[in-house]
């Protein structure tokens, strides 16, 4: 596990606005569903040396729909949002980050690995998508942006869900995952399942009440795994 897994890399937060570190990027490959796609990473962002485990396991239990609308909310430097705008190709993704570094290197990867069918937006939590609803939002949370920040993002996503819609949170233990899930069994906008497990993470589905547009349950892709990775 790489140390901006743990902490902010150098004591610089991942989540500010304008990293100040120096760019060093680099560049990563993995298997999505058959698919070779390639990334740039950079240093001041989420992951910067690869493709952190919670970011692969929500990966591989995304079950996005072919027409699904998708909100990646913190996407770093994109990796579930272009799995997902791969999955739903008749569907649009919305990728957002308040970080700006991260969200520069976000677009790039959507051009990269020809992606279409998303777009890119710089800002914290929802702010970026007013009045917007999708059938699927997924997030890997900066946990160390404190309780108070993930509890604001977990209660405001309900109103940004469609009708059956559902809520992926991937975390582990020392990030509060457990915490979480009886939050958002007593407060979540419906039902919470433990979709998957591993490497210490899991991944949590709450979905909303009423009728989704289209069963997702046979669209779950394979798990991702990094192919090599060296500079760019």
């Amino acid at each position: 596990m790489t140390p901006d897994e743990e902490s902010p890399v150098g004591g610089e937060p991942y989540f500010a606005e304008f990293p100040r570190s120096r760019p060093s990027p680099i560049e990563l490959r993995f298997l999505y569903r058959g698919e070779l796609l390639t990334f740039v990473l950079d240093r001041g962002i989420f992951a910067s040396r690869g493709l952190d485990p919670g970011s692969a396991l929500l990966i591989q239990n995304l079950g996005v729909a072919p027409t699904d609308r998708v909100l990646d909310v913190g996407c770093g430097w994109g990796a579930v949002g272009v799995a997902a705008a791969k999955s739903a190709r008749e569907g649009h993704v919305v990728l957002t980050d308040v970080n700006r570094r991260a969200a520069r290197l976000a677009r790039q990867n959507l051009a990269r690995n020809r992606v279409r069918n998303a777009e890119v937006r710089v800002g914290p939590l929802f702010e970026p998508v007013p009045g917007e609803r999708f059938d699927v939002i997924a997030t890997n949370p900066p946990y160390h942006i404190g309780r108070a920040q993930i509890l604001r993002l977990l209660g405001e996503a309900p109103a940004h869900l469609a009708p059956g819609g559902r809520l992926l949170l991937v975390g582990k233990g020392s990030e509060g995952i457990r915490y979480y899930q009886r939050w958002l069994e007593e407060h979540g906008p419906g039902p919470v399942s433990v979709l998957d497990r591993g490497s210490g993470f899991r991944v949590l589905e709450a979905r909303a009440p009423g009728t989704p547009r289209e069963s997702a349950s046979a669209a779950v892709p394979r798990r991702a795994k990094a192919a090599r990775q060296g500079s760019a």
